[in-house]
């Protein structure tokens, strides 16, 4: 694999850990500014509407502009945003800096999945795909359990201090490996970019999508008080474990794309199901620790096996330019899905049966997905079908 992927990488850890270090913080957090761990939930769910609202914008803003440029561009916006986060005096300026940083999180995913498979062979695309996603997993297993300890010893705005210090070298790499454009950008219209997203099987992958995270973060996003709450698990406990899910998202991060280079519809239906299964099995799993330990590595796992087949599935039914805008709206919905899952994680909390049955509950959306999935799959067979046929008839 080319070094420029390793690169995208190093963006992508930098992305990686801001996004999810909060999660570990989330009683800190609502110590300090006196609000609800629910309302301190809701920084997710802000972060990731950011990322819907920014990804399909910036994407169409930048749409001529060299890839390089774009990314680092995006990179400088991430630091500004994680400082800002840092200093932030209220509840309300820390969703602000935390929307900020999150506008940059779907263009730079969009662009660098695009940049990405332009480096590789077209047998070696998910892979490369997957290569650049493992900065997520490994934010996840080196970023987020030291971000929770600093956190946690020295306050949670010594993370975001962390997390800026790593965008500027994240950005110094990029700078320095990510290879300059060979052309221009070719000019496309928005409006037919967003007709090429606008086809069927485009829709229902982003849907597929959507309803995949939902069910991973309605968990994730509460994971830590689950563990002390319902597992009882001490407080010093909770970075370990989510190194656990940190290693499982490396693995099912790379199993994901391997699969879906192999055969991509089952690998899409085969990662929802394994995640709908450990999802469901997660509210018995809770009652032990030693279970506990090993359900969190398998929804690692099984929520980043998805990834890579997702991603792919979306930029396959896409067309021409507007791959680009397709890749970015793809993680607009992921973290799409990051923001209903947050919500409704919360809304069982706050109004349901509680942190007990929330991994039942949360099993429910990847269910919806594999039928979202296998009716795209469907219809696609029968469009490729009747193609084949009409070429045959000419």
């Amino acid at each position: 694999m080319p070094l420029a992927l390793y690169a995208l990488t190093a963006g992508a850890f930098g992305i990686g850990v801001t996004e999810f270090v909060i999660m570990g913080l989330l009683l800190e957090v609502s110590s300090d500014l006196d609000i609800s761990i629910s309302a301190a939930g809701l920084l997710i769910s802000g972060y990731a509407l950011g990322v819907v609202v920014g990804a399909p914008l910036l994407t169409a803003l930048t749409t001529r502009w060299p890839r390089k440029v774009v990314l680092i561009g995006l990179m400088v916006i991430f630091v500004v945003g994680n400082a800002a986060c840092a200093l932030a005096p209220s509840y309300g300026f820390l969703m602000a800096a935390r929307v900020l940083t999150a506008m940059t999180h779907g263009t730079f995913f969009g662009v660098g999945a695009v940049v990405a498979t332009g480096l590789v062979a077209p047998d070696r695309k998910a892979s490369a795909i997957a290569i650049m996603f493992t900065g997520l997993t490994l934010a996840t297993v080196l970023g987020v359990p030291f971000g929770t300890w600093l956190g946690q010893q020295f306050g949670w705005r010594s993370a975001f201090w962390a997390v800026t210090v790593v965008g500027l070298l994240a950005l110094a790499v990029i700078i320095l490996f990510v290879p300059r454009d060979k052309a221009t950008p070719e000019a496309s219209d928005w409006r037919t970019d967003l007709r090429a997203i606008a086809r069927r099987p485009v829709v229902l992958g982003l849907l597929t999508t959507v309803l995949g995270y939902a069910g991973v973060f309605a968990v994730f996003t509460y994971i830590a008080p689950i563990l002390k709450t319902v597992t009882g698990f001490a407080e010093n406990a909770v970075s370990p474990i989510l190194l656990i899910f940190g290693i499982g998202l490396v693995v099912g991060n790379l199993i994901g794309g391997r699969l879906a280079d192999f055969r991509l519809v089952p690998a899409i239906l085969g990662t929802l199901g394994f995640l709908a299964v450990v999802l469901g099995l997660m509210t018995f799993a809770f009652q032990d620790r030693v279970a506990a330990v090993i359900f969190v590595g398998l929804l690692g796992i099984a929520g980043f096996a998805t990834v890579a087949p997702l991603q792919m599935w979306v930029l396959a039914k896409a067309e021409g330019a507007g791959q680009t805008l397709a890749s970015s709206f793809n993680i607009a919905a992921f973290n799409l899905g990051n923001a209903i899952g947050a919500w409704a994680g919360g809304m069982v909390i706050d109004h349901g049966p509680g942190f007990v049955v929330l991994p039942l509950v949360s099993a429910l959306f990847p269910s919806l997905a594999i039928a979202v999935a296998a009716f795209a799959a469907r219809i696609d067979q029968h469009s490729t079908r009747s193609n084949v046929a009409r070429k045959i008839k000419g």
